[in-house]
């Protein structure tokens, strides 16, 4: 067991908590009910998956921000199912604990229900993922009730939408005025169809804190306030490697200038002959 991460939250049986098992959707709602917070992170390798598998991180997201972070692209549009179900099994391969959740990318669930069963079902076997997250509110509820009843979990996904970035003329916060009442609404059709839990992104903290109490399924914010049943960044905005960030990011370290200054030593050392040392080499 992680004894430090378990110590750290006071006991709590989901962070830190069960060990011999994955975490399943059953035991979100279970923390759901007993008022207790969660941590999510996004994974994209088998390195830093493991890491947050051993740090007690109950769900990990193999996010469509892979676009972002890992492939290069301006936004979460170009990228395809043919580059994230490696990056899924990669995580799921190299963790025991946690709960590993796939993105399906645009394109691959938009057009019907049916398309999005082909969709997660791929990421179900060849990604060997324990469920999916998609966006979109009343208009994927079809999809959504589909997926549950093939037997596949759905995070559903309101706010802003990365994936509709160019419907919503940029990344702004969604659910202001008149909004909020559209995005209570397809918050409670999401449930309705099945989803075990919600994402809330860029939202008013207060719609936030409405939602997830009219909501008997988790929500997850990110820059959706405190009020959240549990919480979600980009594993690389949270570790300070990520040049711009959103407001509603903390970086919890700062590995920008870490990963920098170590490859300025291992460059000086190079170029004034000083490594590879007697100890880093090999003798007949």
């Amino acid at each position: 067991m992680n004894t430090t991460a378990k110590a750290s939250t006071g006991g709590n049986t989901l962070y830190g908590g069960v060990t011999s098992r994955r975490v399943t959707v059953r035991d979100l709602a279970a923390a759901k009910r007993r008022g207790e917070r969660w941590p999510m992170l996004t994974a994209y390798d088998a390195l830093t998956a493991r890491v947050f598998d051993e740090a007690g991180i109950p769900v990990l997201l193999v996010g469509d921000s892979a676009a972002n972070v890992v492939y290069g692209y301006d936004t979460t549009v170009p990228v395809t199912m043919d580059e994230l179900v490696p990056l899924t099994a990669a995580v799921a391969r190299s963790t025991q604990r946690a709960l590993v959740v796939a993105d399906l990318p645009f394109g691959s669930y938009q057009g019907s229900p049916q398309q999005a069963l082909e969709a997660a079902s791929r990421f179900m076997k060849e990604g060997r993922a324990q469920a999916v997250k998609l966006e979109g509110g009343h208009t994927v509820a079809h999809q959504v009730e589909l997926l549950v009843s093939a037997g596949i979990p759905v995070m559903g996904h309101v706010g802003l939408t990365p994936q509709s970035v160019n419907t919503l003329g940029g990344y702004r916060v969604q659910g202001r005025g008149e909004a909020a009442a559209d995005l209570l609404k397809d918050a409670k059709e999401l449930e309705r169809a099945g989803a075990f839990s919600l994402v809330l992104e860029c939202v008013p903290s207060e719609l936030a804190a409405e939602v997830t109490e009219q909501l008997s399924i988790p929500t997850i914010g990110i820059g959706a306030g405190p009020s959240t049943d549990a919480q979600v960044l980009v594993w690389q905005d949270m570790a300070g490697l990520s040049p711009k960030v959103a407001k509603f990011v903390k970086a919890y370290a700062n590995l920008n200038e870490t990963l920098r200054e170590a490859a300025s030593s291992f460059a000086d050392d190079v170029v004034q002959g000083a490594f590879p040392e007697e100890r880093h080499s090999y003798t007949a």
